[in-house]
């Protein structure tokens, strides 16, 4: 008997069960099946034990664990291959060796916290305990180095449609990978690459969810926000982690038809708020405003300049809206 099967029992039961059932079903000694529980409720877990009734395992709006994780998953194979950790440096260095041991594509690192975590251009990327999701996965994709920008693209509908579950239609995407509610930031997305000249070793997109934050510090208040501070109600990490790994294992099926965004084109320029709208685009070679006008099959933002079409490419180049943040 393994306590991931013991706990998925426990889960489906609406009511006490009891020792003696558990006994049966797992073909175990009592003993087994206390020293099960008590791992259980080492990892966090919070089981009520009443003579006469059984074990019952109480609801907990937010169990954060890698069985929990697990036990929501629903994909193939993103995610399967699962390591989590109350506290790390940074899940992207995580992933990155486990890459260089040979890791098979879709292992997936999450944390709790992370005390070295970083965003674009080096940025520092604050990362407490028991409010947000910091994970990163390991892909081997197979075409040229030149089309892996995508994949940053293609994790950034993922996190949208698994938040959008939870928000409804006010969450969207600044271009190239920030989720955004009411026009703040909730979720940042670094893709790091190990490459030669013509192929790729690896890719890691690392993702950064604010969850469950219920203030923020006064410097990134107005910019930054969570799913608790737009919605007023608690989610529960373990099952997002594995939502957006359910829809990124889709999007990412599709792009591989043609390591492009083609096919997902249409339901990426329908959730870009920049899409319409004036921007200003921060090229160190000269700033310049125009028209969003959407992205193209290489993830470019098109944006329209005195009657132009330029194709805007994420790199070191940052699309700001003329009034704002988006």
């Amino acid at each position: 008997m393994k306590k991931e099967e013991l706990l998925q029992m426990l889960a489906e039961a609406d009511t006490y069960v009891s020792g003696q059932e558990l006994c049966e079903h797992f073909g175990v000694s009592r003993t087994a099946i206390w020293k099960a529980i008590k791992q259980l409720e080492k990892e966090g877990y919070q089981i009520e034990a009443v003579n006469n009734k059984g074990y019952l395992l109480q609801e907990n709006d937010d169990m954060m664990s890698g069985m929990e994780i697990a036990r929501h998953m629903e994909t193939t194979s993103m995610g399967k291959n699962l390591f989590f950790h109350k506290e790390t440096g940074s899940t992207n260095v995580d992933v990155k060796q486990l890459a260089e041991e040979g890791a098979r594509e879709g292992t997936l690192v999450v944390a709790d916290r992370q005390n070295a975590g970083r965003g674009r251009r080096g940025r520092a990327w604050i990362s407490p305990a028991g409010e947000s999701i910091y994970m990163s996965l390991l892909l081997r994709p197979r075409c040229t180095p030149d089309k892996a920008s995508g994949i940053t693209l293609v994790m950034a509908l993922a996190v949208l449609e698994a938040v959008q579950e939870l928000t409804g239609d006010i969450v969207g995407i600044k271009w190239p990978n920030d989720i955004v509610i009411n026009k703040k930031k909730m979720c940042g997305i670094l893709t790091e690459m190990s490459t030669d000249m013509e192929s790729i070793h690896y890719v890691v997109p690392g993702v950064g969810i604010n969850v469950n934050q219920t203030s923020f510090a006064e410097d990134i208040k107005d910019t930054a926000t969570s799913i608790f501070l737009e919605t007023g109600k608690k989610a529960n990490r373990s099952r997002l982690v594995a939502r957006v790994m359910y829809y990124f294992e889709k999007n990412y099926e599709i792009f591989q038809k043609t390591w492009d965004m083609s096919g997902l084109l249409e339901k990426y320029n329908g959730f870009l708020l920049n899409r319409g709208q004036q921007v200003r685009v921060l090229d160190p070679k000269g700033e310049y405003e125009g028209v969003a006008q959407g992205i193209n099959e290489k993830g470019e933002l098109l944006v329209e300049k005195d009657g132009e079409l330029i194709a805007v490419y994420a790199g070191e180049v940052s699309v700001r809206g003329i009034y704002g943040y988006v």
